[in-house]
């Protein structure tokens, strides 16, 4: 069992910057893909980015430039470093792990999942 625990969401304005933290318990997080989520009220969840247990990275196109995805395996933490935030990045922000070394774009792919940190973008 791996539990994920999310900090670092918060109130910004348009144009700031956060950098979110993703705890995970366990022995085996370097073999674990990892990934970013968000969820606006409303919506559904949509995947932000993901990184594998080697490092490879892939980002969705909304993000791709302002947000930071990285890992340090000593630590058992993956971040989410978000650069010129955007009113539309407002969301509740999940991390997920899944049992492959591999990232994944898709939240089916993934077997554990943090309980959500608030992200509130201002304009």
């Amino acid at each position: 069992q791996v539990q994920l625990v999310e900090s670092g969401g918060g109130l910004v304005q348009a144009g700031g910057s956060l950098r979110l933290s993703c705890q995970a318990s366990g022995r085996t997080f370097s073999n674990y893909g990892m990934g970013w989520f968000r969820q606006a009220p409303g919506k559904e969840r949509d995947f932000v980015a993901t990184v594998s247990s080697f490092g490879s990275t892939y980002y969705a196109d909304a993000v791709k430039g302002r947000f930071t995805i990285s890992r340090d395996n000593a630590k058992n933490t993956v971040y989410l470093q978000m650069n010129s935030l955007k009113p539309e990045d407002t969301a509740v922000y999940y991390c997920a792990a899944r049992t492959s070394s591999l990232g994944a774009t898709s939240a089916s792919a993934y077997n554990y999942w943090g309980q959500g940190t608030q992200v509130t973008v201002s304009s």
